[in-house]
């Protein structure tokens, strides 16, 4: 047998080092990849559980719930939405979770008193109708400037067309007194209905309503803001009755107004007919 030379068995040694070395390092990246792999797929999981499974039944059951506080002998709901919800995804909500099978109509407040414009108004206003949504635009009223001024503001901000809700004025504090209260809401309804061709409805509590409203306005309709009385009944002249303030629907920040509605109880989504207020 020829015996290796120093050189020889140097060279011979250095391989043999450097092949375990080349193995110890498969085996790090082994011991590194496989828990890497490993963590992905429990990740892919818990993902798929969440968004895909989870997701949809907790979605399911909100709907559920909303559903089931709308008042009795109503088949119609619509609500009401401001800055206070956010930014509201409205394709999401109307055609992935396809919720204008549940929802029928929506408000938006546009502005408040003379100067005030809320932020969101134009982006849920274009949406909307962009959607192909019925919507409709509310004035929060205020004493502290001119109705006239006020009606200005918020025809600059909404500007009407064929298929929108009737425009509202919402009335919820007080006047310096009652002449003076009803004096400057005729005002505003005036110059609005002069200007647009549209007579508006007028939003207001269920106190005002019965306290300040019984036997003014007869020719207007109102909506009406009741939330612990059950039993509310519509008089001739109310056609929508805020039932809530806290309803909640997956999509919108926060709580949401909820409204059941005389001008949509009896028809098919696809059907809205309103006579001239």
């Amino acid at each position: 047998m020829k015996a290796f030379s120093f050189r020889e068995s140097f060279f011979f040694c250095d391989k043999l080092f450097n092949l375990k070395k080349k193995s110890k390092k498969k085996s790090s990246r082994s011991k590194i990849l496989f828990p890497l792999i490993l963590i992905l797929l429990i990740g892919s999981c818990v993902a798929y559980l969440y968004f895909d499974i989870y997701k949809p039944i907790q979605r399911k059951k909100v709907v559920q719930h909303f559903l089931s506080e709308r008042p009795a002998n109503y088949t119609s709901v619509g609500i009401d939405v401001s800055h206070h919800q956010g930014k509201i995804n409205w394709e999401k909500l109307f055609k992935k979770y396809q919720y204008d099978t549940i929802v029928q109509f929506v408000y938006c407040k546009a502005t408040e008193g003379s100067d005030h414009l809320d932020r969101e108004f134009q982006y849920n206003r274009s949406k909307l109708l962009e959607l192909g949504i019925r919507n409709g635009a509310y004035h929060f009223f205020t004493f502290s400037s001119s109705p006239e001024d006020q009606a200005k503001h918020f025809l600059s901000q909404w500007k009407t067309n064929e298929s929108d809700l009737p425009p509202v004025l919402d009335i919820e504090i007080e006047g310096p007194n009652d002449k003076e209260f009803l004096k400057s809401i005729k005002i505003w309804l005036d110059y609005v209905e002069n200007e647009t061709g549209r007579r508006p409805v007028i939003y207001t509590s269920k106190h005002f309503y019965e306290t300040k409203f019984k036997t003014q306005f007869l020719d207007y309709k109102f909506w009406v803001a009741a939330y612990s009385d059950t039993s509310f009944k519509f008089d001739d002249r109310i056609i929508h009755w805020q039932y809530t303030d806290k309803a909640k629907l997956s999509g919108i920040k926060g709580n949401i107004d909820a409204n059941v509605s005389v001008l949509f109880n009896e028809l098919k989504k696809d059907e809205f007919i309103i006579d001239k207020f």
